[in-house]
């Protein structure tokens, strides 16, 4: 494995005890957060693995609920996470899994209110670094330690470059790019990790390009 920062060893500055279990944990929750576009009202927290055995010990579920409120990994209120969920009004299970998964430190969050649901896969790969390998069904690989853009839109053709061509309008610079799709012809997904926040108003620009369905930012 290739390290880019000292942190990726010893792990970012944190709420303890674990940098894969908590911290990790917290930044799973919290990205979920981002790609709902809020807090949710309530949610369901699948949790396999090591996350499933040990979840309780390790701080997994405050930290969890923590970045469900936008607490980030160093924030104190992570031990404090499910009383001030009860005065957010978010509801919340935990629910140890017992199937296989590939890597042992995985997490699926279905979290949703009164009118959307949306369901994520998160995996903590050690060091507090996480990768997001799926949502609502689509495969993908997200790492949540830099600003992306996920696009959902129409399996046509034109779409990828209107997205990158509108970037580059404001000269922002693309670091990694995928798509997937279910089925041909039918909805796809974006997913643009770029070396810079991006303002809403840009994101509001993609949003009137042809054959755009949805687009979500995630902020580093």
């Amino acid at each position: 494995m290739k390290y880019t920062s000292v942190f990726d060893i010893i792990g970012p500055v944190m709420i303890g005890p674990s940098s894969s279990h908590t911290a990790g944990a917290a930044r799973i929750g919290r990205v979920a957060r981002d790609l709902f576009g809020g807090q949710p009202k309530w949610a369901k927290i699948h949790l396999y693995g090591s996350f499933a055995e040990t979840y309780k010990g390790h701080g997994t579920d405050v930290a969890i609920i923590g970045g469900l409120l936008d607490y980030d990994t160093f924030d104190e209120r992570i031990k404090t996470a499910f009383a001030d969920a009860e005065k957010a009004n978010l509801t919340f299970e935990f629910i140890p899994e017992t199937a296989h998964t590939e890597h042992p430190n995985t997490a699926r969050l279905v979290i949703g209110d009164d009118e959307t649901e949306m369901s994520m896969v998160g995996i903590s790969i050690g060091g507090g670094s996480i990768e997001i390998i799926e949502l609502n069904g689509f495969p993908l690989r997200l790492s949540g330690g830099m600003p992306a853009i996920l696009v959902v839109h129409d399996d046509r053709a034109g779409c990828i470059a209107a997205v990158a061509n509108c970037l580059a309008g404001y000269n922002i610079n693309i670091g990694h790019m995928e798509v997937s799709r279910k089925e041909r012809g039918n909805m796809a997904l974006m997913v643009i990790e770029v070396d810079q926040n991006i303002d809403k108003s840009i994101l509001d620009e993609m949003s009137t390009l042809p054959n755009i369905t949805k687009v979500t930012r995630i902020k580093n």
